[in-house]
């Protein structure tokens, strides 16, 4: 087969074209600090970026639940302990109203409006509201748990949950019957029967049955915080195995996506020494012009 100048000069250009888009490859790189600018560059790489990136938006998604959990678990549980102190101070009034002997009528009726200024204050907690909603009214689309009468104003429904990860879901909310007992028998009937009683000298057996049974929603009102504070406990461990998973799918799509940069400087610095080998070869290898012939 003859080889003519043309053929050797077309081919001469298209190494020098090849050597030439592996320098601007390299460039490219270094510029954007990406390995990956186009899915052409690493089909392999791309879809295991995205696959990464993926899972990367659940991450951050299971973060923002578990960020609203918190909020929710955080709010319940200060709202719980502060009502538990009003009703263990509610409890120690009771017991001085007890003292009917020692106290007098005017004390008697101090100590229950005491108790009835107690009862408000339980009820505006319990209609504490997270993001617009009844903390302790189930899935009600209203506007608070209980009404002013004591009764209870929430919806029973399906338990308030968020997704911590993949495999697992936390409740947040926790209703006004479950924390304070059924209307007719929850905490603020109890305490209203208390304010009326105080004002009776003659109701002591009255008193101490109210006592009881006010023991009896102190002990449901403990046994709700504890509750939350071990649904708390499992959001806090979640955030932290969600941080550090996190971490991990950066690290990964770094790997994937980004330049080792000594490296690609290094393969840039022998990719233009080839080149400029290569033009010096080329310059070599093509036979002079008549134009050379004529200097």
């Amino acid at each position: 087969m003859r080889i003519t100048q043309r053929a050797v000069a077309l081919t001469s250009l298209q190494g020098l074209n090849r050597n030439l888009d592996a320098v601007g490859k390299l460039q490219q790189q270094l510029t954007s600090g990406r390995i990956i600018n186009a899915p052409s560059d690493s089909p392999t790489g791309t879809n295991k970026a995205m696959q990464t990136r993926a899972e990367q938006a659940a991450v951050a998604q299971q973060a923002r639940n578990i960020s609203d959990a918190k909020g929710w678990l955080g709010q319940g549980d200060s709202t719980l302990r502060e009502m538990l102190d009003t009703t263990r101070r509610v409890r120690d009034l009771t017991v001085q109203g007890l003292n009917t002997g020692a106290v007098s009528e005017a004390s008697q009726k101090a100590l229950s409006t005491e108790v009835a200024s107690l009862r408000e204050g339980l009820l505006s907690l319990a209609n504490t509201l997270v993001q617009g909603r009844p903390l302790f009214g189930g899935v009600t689309t209203g506007s608070k748990a209980y009404n002013a009468d004591g009764t209870w104003a929430g919806q029973a429904g399906p338990p308030v949950t968020r997704r911590l990860s993949e495999s697992e879901t936390v409740r947040v909310d926790l209703t006004g019957t479950e924390a304070f007992g059924p209307d007719g028998a929850n905490l603020f009937d109890i305490v209203g029967r208390i304010t009326a009683n105080l004002t009776d000298p003659n109701a002591g057996a009255l008193l101490e049955t109210d006592l009881a049974d006010l023991d009896v929603a102190i002990k449901r009102m403990s046994t709700a915080v504890a509750d939350v504070g071990s649904r708390a406990s499992r959001v806090d461990r979640a955030e932290q195995l969600n941080f550090d998973r996190s971490l991990s799918l950066t690290a990964r799509l770094g790997e994937t996506e980004n330049v080792d940069l000594p490296e690609t400087i290094m393969r840039l610095q022998m990719q233009q020494v080839g080149y400029e080998a290569a033009l010096a070869a080329t310059a070599k290898a093509i036979s002079p012009t008549l134009l050379d012939y004529l200097r």
